[in-house]
């Protein structure tokens, strides 16, 4: 149940504390901290005509006042949900379906963990990423800088590997702030369900939740 302890260093939103916020296509929030649950994707994993409507949500959430954040909060999360459901579907190469591509990102995903964020989960779908991870400082490790980091090396490993060039990730990444813990069990659960939403056996993508989670309670329900 989602009324467990928190996992050990979990802080949730504050609206009373400083918050950093930045737009590319998509709002970005930043605060001092906190876990955030990110997704990203691969470069061909949404066809044209699901990009177009992307498109046209993104230019009406950039006609919305700075003065109507929580709205337009809730409004990237609607356009986040409906990406996540198209990604679902299978669309593109699929790379990440190949086990050995997986393994190369998630040996990028576990290379700074416990140096610069903590790593809390993570599954690796055959074409997007789910991650929760908590930055230990935003000042140094700014969690735009941590996923630019996870998505170089791993391009650079996967290239090298099949003697490619091009883009492999989606240049940006959707991130959102986990409120509390009811919010943080429900992010963990989602990343745990995600193989079986897909119709893929768990066992066929890779997954992952911190050891220090599973102690105290915090691990996918199967």
């Amino acid at each position: 149940m989602w009324n467990l302890p928190a996992p050990p260093g979990f802080i949730g939103f504050d609206e009373q504390k400083p918050m950093r916020f930045y737009r590319r296509h998509l709002p970005h929030w930043r605060q001092e901290g906190v876990t955030y649950f990110v997704t990203f994707r691969l470069a061909d994993s949404l066809p044209q005509n699901k990009l177009n409507e992307l498109a046209s949500s993104q230019r009406e959430l950039k006609h919305r006042s700075n003065e109507f954040k929580k709205s337009e909060e809730n409004f990237a999360r609607q356009v986040l949900v409906g990406i996540e459901n198209w990604l679902d579907e299978g669309h593109g190469s699929c790379m990440l379906r190949e086990r050995w591509a997986a393994t190369e990102v998630e040996r990028c995903l576990l290379h700074q963990d416990g140096k610069q964020f903590e790593l809390g989960a993570f599954v690796v779908m055959p074409n997007h990423v789910h991650v929760l991870a908590r930055p230990y400082s935003d000042a140094e490790f700014p969690l735009e800088r941590l996923v630019q980091g996870w998505k170089t090396f791993s391009t650079l490993a996967i290239h090298k590997q099949q003697e490619t060039t091009g883009a492999f990730w989606q240049e940006e990444s959707f991130d959102r702030i986990v409120r509390d813990e009811e919010h943080l069990y429900r992010c963990l659960q989602y990343i745990g369900g995600n193989a079986a939403r897909a119709g893929i056996a768990p066992d066929v993508c890779l997954r992952y939740v911190r050891k220090e989670w599973r102690n105290c309670g915090w691990n996918f329900l199967d």
